[in-house]
């Protein structure tokens, strides 16, 4: 195991995985400009939040050891969604709470564990990538991201510095916008609720692009645009961070 910042391991979520492949390459890119050695366990999978937010303790363990087992050995690690990073700094420590084998292990890999923005700009202490992006941008809070691992002004440390944006706050963008993972199922009208109240503020503050740091959260607000054939993009803010001068479209 390694202290060097530089030398990271790669938690992919599923989400980034199966759908949004870009945005770990995104990552990767930006990474690689900034000369991070990264390696990537081919054993990883799930941290196992579905199922402990479901309320399958049972199940989420079995996850978490695995995790564990695959991380343990590395040293910092980075993902790029704040939800999984929230599920392993605060929620394997109160999975093996009562268990004296394994909560220790749960503990110090929580320690190791960074958000894609909490680690360029606190871990690395960086804010500007090099990145350009032609475009009036708007940023959106996820709830674990900004309540869970308090998370807010990284990100947009990092938007300030893309050469050619302009970031615009849009009104109450720390309101939910109704994904929640299995919430959306379970209460779907709520969920849509919340998501019509979300565009909204999105609408309101006349930007072109809509960013965030889970790609759970986006995935639902991309659906409702393309369901009303907005013109307004949604990309991860790893995607802006790895993009050269475009227009947005």
């Amino acid at each position: 195991m390694t202290s060097d910042p530089r030398k990271i391991a790669l938690f992919i979520p599923c989400l980034v995985d199966g759908l949004y492949p870009q945005v770990g390459e995104a990552m990767v890119a930006v990474l690689r400009r900034l000369g991070v050695t990264m390696v990537y366990p081919g054993e990883q999978t799930c941290c196992g939040q579905p199922a402990y937010n479901a309320g399958f303790i049972g199940e989420a363990a079995v996850a978490a050891r695995h995790f564990i087992a695959v991380f343990e050995n590395q040293g910092a690690i980075v993902c790029p969604s704040g939800s999984c990073v929230q599920m392993v700094r605060h929620h394997y420590p109160e999975i093996f709470r009562n268990d004296p084998a394994w909560l220790p292990r749960a503990e110090a890999l929580a320690a190791r564990i960074f958000e894609f923005s909490e680690y360029l700009a606190d871990r690395l202490g960086v804010t500007d990538v090099g990145a350009r992006f032609n475009a009036r941008v708007t940023y959106h809070d996820s709830c674990h991201l900004l309540r869970g691992l308090g998370i807010g002004e990284q990100p947009r440390r990092l938007l300030r510095h893309v050469e050619g944006l302009r970031l615009i706050e849009m009104p109450e963008s720390e309101r939910c916008c109704g994904f929640g993972g299995t919430f959306a199922v379970t209460y779907a009208d709520i969920s849509s609720a919340l998501a019509e109240d979300k565009l909204r503020d999105i609408l309101a503050s006349g930007a072109e692009v809509v960013t965030g740091c889970d790609v759970s959260c986006l995935m639902n607000i991309q659906g409702l645009i393309n369901r009303k054939g907005l013109p307004i993009r949604v990309l991860h803010l790893a995607e802006i961070l790895a993009a050269a001068v475009e227009a947005a479209r």
